[in-house]
């Protein structure tokens, strides 16, 4: 019951900017403010580097953007990549947030700040130049709370970590599925191990144009951006575990009649050529994606391109060799432009590689690897639909308008 919630200031119940040290040129674990992704919890990944200044932190500490536009894309993350007693350091546009041990539990700490309780105020306290506007600390540190007693927290906090720990938990298994697709590949098209480490000598090295097709995206007008059923998706779009988001499309009625090939297809592998960190990403199963979005049709921008596999070939063996290093080493030959790079389309019918004059010959690895895909696509949109309940879930138990006083857990 929220009669018993009491009200306090954000500074009575964490730390803000609490004290650490590292003595500086000593290497850290840091965290940098581009790798921390928007809406998610856990920090994916670090670099070692010499402390040279920045917000500190240790594990459980809550990590927050306070630059324009980071607040606002939800750039909030929880702190779990260090040891016992280990002090990490990042960018100086965090604001770290340490609950008070007795007062605060720290997981309820992580959603709260996530919350449009504290996440509004702070946006709204923005000031500077436009571009670099930042949220005020000692406005931060002022904003008043409804607190629940501890033993509540800690319910609501567990709550909504055990949904954010199955994401967790199918990311992990996706970047693990991810290696076994590539070493499976590399086990077969580089070190031939199915055939004694030895290249057959009915293999040849051929051009993608050989086994596959390329379709640009759709070059549309900005009066076409309309109320629709159908779905613009850009660059965007891409996600880097592997999948699509299924928010932030636009809405389009083109005014020319669209190609077949360029509506969704199940699996079909994008090349965004502006942008060759996330090269060869794969859709999900494309009928979940429509429906959960809410459209019928989805067709992609023009700074995608689709690779569509000839007849035979399978195409989640075309994604695996586009997401194979040795694509992307070539393609970084092929892009020209300067502040956005773009990818010829050369990059995709001149990339070379050997393969078996009958594609039959690579079917068990084709299977396979369609089961990996599979596998993967299943967990991305079990995530995506955990992450909307979570969103929808988070406000109405921080706000105390769900109650989860007879709850066990």
């Amino acid at each position: 019951m929220k009669c018993n919630w009491k009200k306090m200031k954000l500074s009575e119940i964490a730390f803000i900017n609490p004290k650490e040290s590292i003595p500086r040129d000593l290497s850290a674990k840091k965290v940098s403010m581009d790798m921390l992704i928007p809406f998610c919890r856990d920090i994916p990944t670090f670099t070692l580097e010499k402390y040279n200044g920045g917000a500190k932190f240790r594990n459980n500490d809550t990590i927050m953007a306070r630059i324009t536009p980071c607040l606002e894309n939800g750039k909030i993350a929880k702190v779990n990549i260090l040891n016992p007693n280990e002090v990490g350091f990042g960018s100086t546009e965090y604001i770290v947030f340490r609950a008070v041990e007795g007062i605060c539990d720290p997981d309820y700490l992580y959603y709260l700040i996530c919350s449009p309780i504290v996440k509004n105020p702070s946006i709204k306290s923005m000031i500077g130049s436009s571009g670099r506007q930042r949220a005020q600390i000692d406005v931060v540190s002022n904003i008043e709370i409804d607190m629940p007693i501890l033993s509540t927290q800690k319910k609501i906090g567990q709550l909504l970590k055990i949904i954010d720990d199955k994401i967790s938990l199918n990311t992990s298994i996706n970047n693990n599925l991810q290696q076994q697709i590539r070493l499976l590949c590399r086990s077969w098209l580089v070190d031939y191990t199915p055939y004694g480490c030895k290249q057959p000598d009915t293999w040849s090295v051929v051009p993608l144009s050989s086994i596959a097709d390329f379709v640009s995206g759709y070059s549309y007008k900005g009066s076409e951006l309309v109320e629709s059923e159908i779905a613009m998706a850009t660059i965007k779009n891409f996600d880097r575990k592997g999948g699509f988001k299924l928010d932030g499309y636009k809405e389009i009625q083109p005014s020319t009649k669209l190609k077949p090939e360029q509506h969704a297809a199940l699996f079909d592998t994008l090349v965004a050529h502006t942008d060759l960190t996330q090269n060869a990403e794969v859709i999900g199963n494309a009928e979940p994606i429509l429906s959960m979005s809410g459209y019928k049709d989805i067709i992609f921008s023009m700074d995608v391109v689709k690779v569509l596999p000839k007849k035979g070939v399978s195409k989640f063996l075309i994604a695996a060799l586009l997401q194979d290093g040795r694509f992307k080493a070539h393609a970084l030959g092929y892009v020209n432009g300067t502040t956005v790079l773009h990818l010829s389309k050369k990059a995709l019918s001149e990339f070379e590689l050997p393969l078996p004059s009958d594609l039959n010959d690579l079917g068990p690895l084709a299977n396979a690897i369609e089961f990996m895909y599979r596998q993967i696509a299943c967990n991305i949109e079990e995530s995506e639909r955990l992450a909307k309940l979570r969103d929808s879930l988070l406000p109405r138990l921080i706000s105390g308008e769900l109650d989860v006083s007879d709850i066990e857990l």
